[in-house]
Parts: C-alpha cells; structure tokens; sequence
C-alpha cells in the first residue's frame, strides 16, 4: 500500500487502488478514511484495513456520495464505528442511496451519459445510510488531531469536497483525475467553470500534490498548466 508522509508526521495511505482509490490519513491515535470504493471492492478495504491493524475508525469522509466513493459507507459505519461526514448538497443521496446521474465532458462521456442514462442509474445504486456530520464550506478536522481540512469544492458535483492536509497534499475526489496522460480534466462533470474555481482554491492551499479518487498523483506543476490553460 502505497503511503504519503506530511511534515507534521501524518501518514495517508493508500487501502483501495485502481478504478476507485480510498486513503486513510493515520497517526499514532486516529484513523480517518476518505472514501470507501464500491461495493465489489469491500473485501479488498476489509483487507487492506487489518493488514494496518486498524480496528476503529474515527471519521470517514465521503468526498461525494456516488457509489464508488459510498458504496461501503453504510458497512464502514457500522463495522469501524465511524461517523460520516458529507457536504449538505450529497446528504439526500447518501440517505436514498442513489448516485445522481453527471454530465459527460467528453464525447465518449456524453454518449454514455445518452444512451445509458436510466440503466446506469440503477446500477449505481448503494446501500443508503444516514450522515453524522453535515460539512459546509469547510469543516476543520483538528477535533481528529489533524492539521488538516475538508473544502468544498465544487463542479464534478455540487457537494464535491477535498480534504487538503498540512497545506502539503489534498485529497480530491473526482475534482481531478488522475488517469489521462497530461491531463487532470474528468470526465464527467457537472459545472466545467465551478470545476476549474475549485482547482485555483486548491491551488491556493499551497498544497504540491493532489491525490485523486481515480488514478494517479498529480503535481502542482500539472494542476497550474490544466488551470491556465482552460482558463
């Protein structure tokens, strides 16, 4: 499992790779997780999660409540204990279990979008369970002894949310990818402008790498040339 250390000692690690990631940002007392991946991928997080020896978790972030990031939610909260924490515009799906449907960017997006619209939308279903806190625009995590907080930021969805760590590294849900060669765009979306705000706000965290839901770590360097140039 791949890991990340911050200055202040934090560690976030990587529990669920591949199409969906999922982190847990540790220390010598808490354990939060950001994101569960689907349900098909709870084995594999079980797993993973004994293998670090973790048996409690104190908080589980949902960066947005699709059934990729919440499919495991409801299992969490009651295996680990964890209270969740949600943006208010997420909180009705996480309560019905229902991935709202997101706008295509791209063309082969916007086609599957088209002609899997209804269909898709009751695969992604998910086991619904109910939010513990309900986050704003920013919710501080220092009550979890973290240096570290959870932002709105908007555009994939609306309750989209990243949770920027030590002013180093942010995790970011789906408001970057991590999978096309030079790009951070998804491709899927519901506001392209609300999108590209919600980068220049984690750009100006000072955070240099950026850890998104799907594929790979993206630098500073990358998120400063996607933002000026679709700006």
């Amino acid at each position: 499992m791949k890991t990340w250390r911050t200055s202040h000692g934090y560690s976030i690690i990587q529990v669920l790779k591949g199409r969906s990631n999922a982190f847990i940002l540790a220390t010598t007392k808490y354990n939060l997780l950001v994101d569960t991946g689907p349900v098909r991928k709870r084995k594999s997080l079980g797993r993973n999660l004994d293998k670090l020896g973790i048996h409690r978790i104190d908080l589980l972030i949902l960066t947005h409540a699709h059934f990729d990031h919440a499919g495991n939610a409801a299992w969490i909260k009651e295996k680990y204990g964890s209270p969740i924490l949600v943006h208010h515009a997420e909180v009705a799906s996480l309560q019905n279990g229902i991935s709202d449907m997101v706008l295509g960017t791209m063309l082969y997006s916007r086609l599957l979008v088209k002609f899997t619209g209804r269909l898709a939308r009751f695969a992604m279903r998910f086991q619904a369970c109910q939010p513990d806190i309900v986050s704003g625009d920013q919710y501080d995590l220092q009550l979890f002894g973290f240096n570290a907080f959870v932002m709105n930021t908007p555009g994939h969805t609306e309750g989209s949310q990243s949770v920027v760590v030590d002013h180093e590294i942010a995790l970011v849900g789906d408001t970057m990818f991590g999978v096309f060669r030079n790009s951070i765009f998804p491709p899927f979306a519901n506001d392209k402008d609300l999108l590209c705000k919600s980068w220049y706000r984690l750009l100006e965290t000072g955070c240099k790498l950026y850890l998104p839901s799907h594929g790979t770590a993206n630098s500073r360097k990358l998120v400063m040339q996607e933002y000026n140039r679709l700006t």
